[in-house]
């Protein structure tokens, strides 16, 4: 079965892009909310996140500094799915927003927005939002 591509938005209020930069691309930030832990290999560009001791190690494919960064799970078997955070500005109030771009089978994409709903809920209340 394909995996099909979805996208979810969240209002991040007055978190600065900065802290939300932090917050998806550094180990530090990403341990808050994202994994139990997270190391890097800078050579490599390769993100290790463990949950329950559990281990996933995904390759960054893309980054823009202080707006986008992408991620390729090494073991997932479809070269063209990935996950991505990528940070925007609302003209009309000045809010940031957070943009999360993700690949499920059709059967597990409402669990998989679910958890990342938790995740960004996690986030804000470790950013104040």
């Amino acid at each position: 079965m394909n995996k099909e591509k979805f996208h979810i938005e969240f209002v991040m209020g007055n978190a600065s892009q900065s802290s939300l930069w932090r917050m998806i691309s550094q180990i530090d930030g990403l341990s808050e909310w994202f994994a139990d832990e997270v190391s890097t290999d800078e050579e490599t560009k390769q993100y290790t996140f463990v949950w329950n001791k559990t281990s996933n190690i995904a390759d960054v494919q893309f980054i823009k500094p202080s707006c986008t960064i992408r991620f390729h799970w090494l073991d997932d078997e479809e070269d063209d799915s990935y996950f991505e955070f990528a940070l925007h500005k609302l003209e009309l109030t000045g809010d940031m927003t957070l943009e999360i771009t993700d690949f499920a089978e059709p059967d597990e994409k409402g669990d998989a927005i679910t958890l990342w709903e938790t995740q960004v809920d996690r986030m804000k209340r470790r950013l104040g939002v």
